[in-house]
């Protein structure tokens, strides 16, 4: 019984984010039914996802689904049964992972929140799919108009910031998942991508009454939606997230052109882009060619609060003298200030920057960054 109001909720929501597209959005999903035969999912509204899932699932078990739905939504997947034709097995699949993940990470939301949900979906999923569940999640939990744009197609959405002003364009990045940020900011030129994340990167906090008239721009645009209290979230941090997101290049390209023309404020983005944690993930080669240029005191000061994980990725690629001198030294040392351990780690940080910048190694985000 749960599971089939489950599976009704999770349908009620999918068919409300459906109806909050472009105009040009419609007229991708009435074609829909053709992509359905060529194997992709992503095009199905929600109404037609609905319908696939119901198909797969019977007779008896759709009947028991429906009576949660109310008349409207009934009427809709209906139609959109008696519509589909040949539906191919690879898009069953696809529609039915994506109803098992949301159904499992609205649990996960259940039992602790959003960030338990982002842990445990990373730990089952891989961090990728987790953020794609994630995001429909939240679009789905939200009524605002700016997380019913984490429901719109990227290319379209591209497409319509292409259009607005810059400083637009930014409040509403702002608002999205990082990783589906990063995805439209790599389709934009170079003198955008700069622009807008310049403009990101010193955001302030936004009055409600802008939001609040962005927002009716941007529900003109999505459909009828209810609105919801806003908050910026623009900011260095934010703009270091999105170009976490993005490819090598256009990261090197957009935090050249912001140093240019504020130093301080590309040092605090880059700051934020790669933390000293973040050396667990990087290659062995470009490790050891690191420490070759770290004082060995700043090392040990860095080390003092750093996870198990780290200590071994480091010892492990330094010499066993070394690595014995190290252990030592940290088995010495008393109390110290956490001030202290953060100059030792930023200077090793800054470092490995340097050495980025001159092609000396590649600093990967994340272990998924890695190439063996």
């Amino acid at each position: 019984m749960e599971t089939n109001q489950q599976l009704a909720n999770l349908m009620s929501s999918a068919m409300e984010d459906a109806s909050g597209l472009p105009a040009e959005a419609a007229e991708i999903q009435d074609a829909s039914l053709n992509a359905v035969r060529e194997e992709d999912a992503d095009t199905l509204s929600g109404a037609q996802k609905s319908a696939v899932l119901l198909i797969a699932l019977g007779v008896d078990a759709a009947g028991e689904v429906l009576r949660r739905l109310d008349d409207h939504e009934v009427e809709q997947i209906s139609i959109e049964i008696a519509r589909l034709r040949n539906v191919s097995s690879e898009v069953v699949e696809s529609v039915l992972v994506e109803y098992h993940d949301m159904a499992i990470a609205q649990d996960y939301i259940a039992q602790g929140g959003m960030n338990y949900a982002r842990e445990a979906l990373v730990e089952a999923l891989g961090a990728d799919r987790a953020e794609e569940v994630l995001m429909r999640v939240e679009a789905s939990m939200e009524v605002s108009a700016f997380h019913l744009l984490q429901t719109v197609e990227t290319e379209q959405l591209s497409g319509y910031l292409r259009k607005e002003h810059p400083q637009t364009a930014a409040l509403i990045l702002s608002h999205l998942n990082s990783m589906k940020a990063g995805d439209i900011i790599n389709r934009f030129d170079n003198d955008l991508q700069t622009e807008i994340l310049y403009r990101l990167a010193t955001m302030n906090k936004t009055s409600p009454d802008l939001l609040s008239d962005i927002e009716s721009v941007i529900r003109q645009q999505l459909g009828s939606v209810f609105g919801a209290e806003l908050s910026s979230s623009g900011g260095a941090e934010k703009v270091a997230d999105i170009l976490n997101g993005v490819n090598r290049n256009t990261e090197k390209q957009i935090l050249g052109t912001i140093e240019d023309r504020d130093p301080e404020l590309a040092d605090s983005i880059k700051r934020l882009m790669f933390v000293f944690e973040d050396l667990a993930n990087v290659h062995d080669r470009d490790l050891q060619r690191l420490l070759t240029e770290t004082d060995q005191r700043d090392l040990v000061m860095a080390l003092k609060a750093s996870p198990d994980e780290l200590k071994d990725k480091i010892l492990d690629n330094v010499s066993q003298r070394v690595a014995d001198g190290i252990r030592e030294d940290l088995e010495l040392m008393g109390p110290v200030r956490v001030g202290d351990v953060e100059d030792a780690q930023r200077a090793i940080i800054e470092t490995a920057q340097r050495l980025e910048d001159e092609d000396e190694i590649v600093l990967a985000r994340s272990a998924e960054e890695m190439i063996e």
